[in-house]
C-alpha cells in the first residue's frame, strides 16, 4: 500500500513484523488454501447486487447492514457489539481507528453512511464500487491544501442529516499499534454542531487473541490482506459503541475526548503496542 510521500501525511511504523505478531497458530495449508478459495467465490457471488444498494428505497440502510454483515460472514468475519446501544441520530460523524478496508463493511454493518477515505479507493475492484455507492468523500492524501475543502463538505452533509464515517489517524495501523487522533476532522463536528460517536473495532482469532490479518499496512496490496482474511478459519471483530460525544468549539479537545473513548488515553505520538501479544 504505497502513497506519495509528503512530510505532513501521517505515516504508520507496522510493517510485515506486525502481521506476523497477530497472525496465530498456522493453520493446515491445503484446507487453508481450500478455504480461500471458496470465500473468495462466496464473496464474487455476492457482487452483482451490490449496485441495487444505490437504489433510492425504504429501509434501504438496514439493506446496507445486512450486505455488509453477509459479505463479511463470506470471508470467515463475525461482528460481535458491545457497549452502549447504537442511537438512530441524523447528522453524526462517526470515527474509529483505522486497521483495514475490512473497516468500511464492518462500520457499514453497523451505521452505514458516507465515508471519508482516500481518493484513489473508488479504483479498488468490489471495494471501489462499494465505496462510490456508500458515497465515499474522498480525500487526496497528497494535497495538504484540498483538506479544508474536505471539512466543509463533510461539515454539509452532517448539517443535512447525514452519517459521515472518518478515521482520523488518517492512515491504516496493524492494531496491536496505533496513531494519535488527528484533529481536522473533527472540525466538521464543530463548525455543524453535530455529535460525534467513537467506535473502537478490535479483531480477534476465534480463541480471542488479537489478530492482525485483515490489516492492510506497508507495502500491502489489497489481495494479500483479502487473502490472509480469507485463509484464517475465523476472525471476530468486536464493534465497542462509545458514548457520544458533543462537539463543543474545540476540535483538539473533541478529538482529546474521543480518542480516550476509543483507546482510554491519549496515544503518545505513533505509539507501537506488540506487547499486547507478549
Amino acid at each position: 500500500m504505497s502513497t506519495v510521500e509528503h512530510a505532513w501525511l501521517p505515516r504508520a511504523s507496522c510493517d510485515d513484523s506486525c502481521v506476523r505478531a497477530g497472525s496465530g497458530t498456522p493453520g493446515d495449508p491445503v484446507l487453508a488454501t481450500l478455504r480461500l478459495i471458496r470465500r473468495v467465490a462466496a464473496a464474487l457471488l455476492m457482487l452483482p447486487a451490490l449496485p441495487l444498494l444505490a437504489v433510492p428505497l425504504p429501509g434501504r440502510s438496514r439493506v446496507q447492514r445486512l450486505y455488509c454483515r453477509l459479505f463479511l460472514r463470506s470471508l470467515g468475519v463475525r461482528i460481535t457489539l458491545s457497549g452502549g446501544p447504537i442511537r438512530n441520530l441524523r447528522g453524526v460523524l462517526v470515527v474509529s481507528g483505522h486497521v483495514s478496508w475490512v473497516d468500511i463493511f464492518v462500520i457499514g454493518s453497523v451505521l452505514p453512511g458516507a465515508f471519508v477515505a482516500r481518493a484513489d479507493l473508488i479504483d479498488w475492484p468490489a471495494v471501489g464500487l462499494a465505496a462510490r455507492i456508500m458515497k465515499i468523500i474522498p480525500i487526496d492524501r497528497a494535497s495538504l491544501r484540498r483538506l479544508p475543502h474536505v471539512v466543509a463538505v463533510v461539515a454539509e452533509r452532517l448539517r443535512r442529516g447525514q452519517t459521515v464515517v472518518a478515521f482520523p489517524e488518517g492512515t491504516t495501523w496493524c492494531g496491536l499499534a496505533y496513531g494519535p487522533f488527528r484533529p481536522a476532522m473533527f472540525q466538521a463536528a464543530v463548525d455543524s454542531g453535530r455529535p460525534v460517536q467513537p467506535l473502537r473495532l478490535t479483531y480477534h482469532h476465534r480463541d480471542g487473541r488479537p489478530s492482525t490479518l485483515p490489516a492492510f499496512i506497508g507495502d500491502d496490496t489489497l489481495w494479500q490482506s483479502l487473502s490472509r482474511t480469507a485463509r484464517t478459519k475465523l476472525t471476530v471483530v468486536d464493534v465497542d459503541v462509545a458514548s457520544l460525544e458533543l462537539p463543543g468549539t474545540c476540535r483538539r479537545e473533541l478529538a482529546a475526548r474521543c480518542e480516550v473513548a476509543v483507546r482510554g488515553r491519549i496515544t503518545p505520538h505513533f505509539e507501537h503496542t506488540h506487547a499486547l501479544v507478549g
